[in-house]
């Protein structure tokens, strides 16, 4: 899957000069030094692998890169710590190299259980009895960030990083990581789950100044077997209600490209807090779940997802970038924890979001967007690492997504928070009841919109689906609107059992007939009125176009690596009626003829509350 999105500049790295000679090995002389190229760089690594003993004796593999001394003096320097994403391996001078002419010091390590550390089976033989407990462990924040946390301390006692001047960036596994660091931001998970001040290994106060995640996940559980139960405008989204739908395609692939990595899972059931292949097993089997499938999810939300460490601390200065077509991680993930925090805490917190099409697939990874996005990242760390006097911009900017994939981007559109990004709603509703088949949904359209070898431009021919149901908007000529936000579906549901599921398609169909995806959600459905949101985009629906909701009782093809959500094993009948369809728009209420209203009143469901910077627009729209 996707690492840490960095490049390398040479134009940054000013002119050649005479450097200093560089350490001859860091980590208390475990990992070797040598100064690289002309400008002074210091790089520090070994091949095969260059290991240091975490706290519990694993042998870590680890890389760290110094900038010139000559340019920037002998140090201590900044830290950016740097994590690779599912699969990857620590990340090399290339990489460190746009934060080393900058001035900071880098670090980065191949997380537990991959490739160099126990991952490899020559790893195992060099690392001997220390690697028996080296598996993965899916950034536990007991384990994998405390591992970060303990080298970073040991940086910071030979001199060479300054301990509250420390950064944390990556993209997916790596930016799950950086999640976590940032929730911590000077606390440091022990084996029982406590918290206690982070500390280097000689007593010195160490915190992480600010974070750039990319693609992250906030609550892994929900990301990988979604409920519906996540809200975009609530202040507080836990996973709460029944176990839900496996992304069948994106576990598996996920699963098996660490394996391949190469990577070490525990045996199935020896690890109860890294059981992947228990986990997986359990997951397969489907429906019913009972308290065997809750206990991973409580395991998963409960050690491995930053939405759920203690948040009585304002958490580090976080840039959160989420991709709009990544049906992994996506956006839901930082927009939970940014309403939770701005809920909490105000404008005392200093954060960002940054949407756009990047990320797992099904995303196109747009260049326009990747190159806005890294130098989002170095203003936020310059401010907040290095502590420059100036103000990065917070809040939210959205670029969309435009078809075919290597079209510009649209946007950017920029708000003070999530609350404020769409000012109008499209609405269309609808009273007669439809009724969702439990065996409709054609497997080969499933295929097209499967993460898993589809992309974010595929499209397929829009036929209604027997036994489904379908909604339609058409855009009137001489208009368009763009959606900004959630797409948020309200209705009666009628189920007869608790093991079914609803898949929700938002699509875009082009007068030639084909169909585009622009949204999704999976769903556990439940009677009475209810209120769920497919995951949010940014897209812009032209004249002539139409508008297309289709509801499925499932989202699956039988593909190799399964299709993107697992079919039910006990799927009944459901019945919707009375549907309300709203859509956060760009434009502003009154435009198009009327069509672009005030946003409705949220259906907020018993249990949760507004979120404030909704609150605050509810407020203001009574006046």
């Amino acid at each position: 899957m996707i690492g840490a999105l960095v490049a390398g500049s040479a134009a940054l790295a000013g002119p050649a000069v005479a450097s200093a000679a560089p350490p001859a090995a860091v980590f208390g002389g475990a990992v070797p030094c040598q100064q690289v190229g002309a400008n002074g760089l210091t790089y520090c690594s070994d091949d095969p692998r260059s290991t240091v003993p975490a706290f519990d004796g694993v042998p870590i593999d680890v890389s760290v890169g110094l900038p010139s001394e000559e340019r920037f003096g002998p140090g201590p320097y900044p830290l950016m710590m740097m994590f690779h994403g599912y699969g990857g391996s620590k990340l090399d001078l290339s990489d460190m190299r746009r934060w080393l002419v900058r001035g900071y010091a880098t670090f980065s390590m191949t997380d537990r259980g991959f490739h160099e550390s126990c991952g490899s089976t020559a790893s195992q033989i060099a690392g001997g009895a220390a690697c028996d407990d080296g598996y993965i462990r899916l950034i536990d924040n007991r384990y994998e960030v405390r591992d970060a946390q303990e080298f970073a301390g040991a940086l910071a006692d030979e001199g060479l990083a300054e301990p509250k001047k420390i950064g944390a960036i990556g993209g997916s596994y790596g930016g799950g990581m950086s999640m976590a660091l940032a929730a911590l931001k000077n606390r440091m998970a022990m084996p029982d789950g406590s918290l206690v001040p982070w500390t280097s290994p000689d007593g010195k106060p160490m915190k992480i100044a600010g974070a750039a995640p990319s693609v992250p996940w906030t609550d892994l559980a929900y990301s990988l077997v979604p409920n519906g139960r996540t809200l975009d405008y609530v202040a507080d989204a836990p996973y709460t209600g029944p176990v839900g739908v496996q992304k069948e395609s994106l576990v598996n692939g996920l699963y098996f490209s660490g394996l391949g990595a190469p990577g070490y899972y525990a045996a199935e059931g020896t690890a109860p807090s890294a059981d992947l292949r228990g986990w997986r097993s359990r997951l397969e089997q489907g429906e019913p779940y009972g308290a065997d499938a809750q206990a991973i999810i409580d395991e998963i939300t409960t050690n491995h997802s930053s939405y759920y460490i203690d948040h009585s601390i304002i958490p580090a200065p976080l840039l959160m970038s989420s991709g709009f077509t990544d049906d992994l991680f996506p956006a839901d993930e930082t927009i939970r924890f940014f309403n939770r925090t701005r809920t909490e805490y105000g404008k005392k917190a200093h954060m960002a979001l940054f949407f756009g099409d990047f990320g797992h697939p099904r995303a196109n990874n747009k260049d326009d967007v990747i190159a806005a996005q890294q130098k989002r990242e170095q203003r936020w760390m310059s401010r907040w690492v290095k502590g420059n006097d100036f103000k990065p911009r917070e809040g939210v900017t959205v670029y969309t997504e435009t078809c075919p994939g290597d079209a510009p981007s649209g946007g950017p559109y920029h708000a003070p928070n999530w609350a404020r990004i769409a000012p109008g709603e499209v609405r269309y509703s609808s009273k007669p009841a439809q009724t969702i088949a439990p065996d409709a949904g054609d497997p080969a359209v499933a295929a097209k919109f499967n993460p898993v070898g589809g992309g974010a431009c595929e499209t397929a021919d829009s036929v209604d689906e027997p036994g489904t149901s379908n909604y339609r908007i058409g855009v009137s000529p001489g208009t368009s609107f763009t959606l900004l936000g959630s797409a948020t579906v309200v209705a009666d549901f009628t189920v007869g059992n608790d093991t079914s599921e609803l898949a929700a398609r938002l699509l875009d169909v082009a007068p030639d007939g084909q169909e585009t995806l622009v949204s999704r959600a999976l769903w556990r459905p439940e009677n009475g009125r209810h209120v769920f949101q497919l995951h949010p985009n940014g897209w812009t629906f032209e004249e002539a176009h139409t508008v297309k909701l289709e509801l499925l009782p499932k989202d699956t093809d039988p593909g190799i690596a399964g299709g993107y959500g697992r079919a039910s094993n006990d799927q009944a009948p459901i019945t919707v009626e009375k549907l309300q369809l709203r859509l956060p728009v760009a434009e502003e209420p009154g435009d198009l003829g009327g069509l672009v209203k005030k946003p409705a009143k949220k259906v907020v469901p018993k249990g949760y509350e507004l979120a404030s910077d909704f609150a605050k627009l509810e407020k203001k729209k009574k006046k």
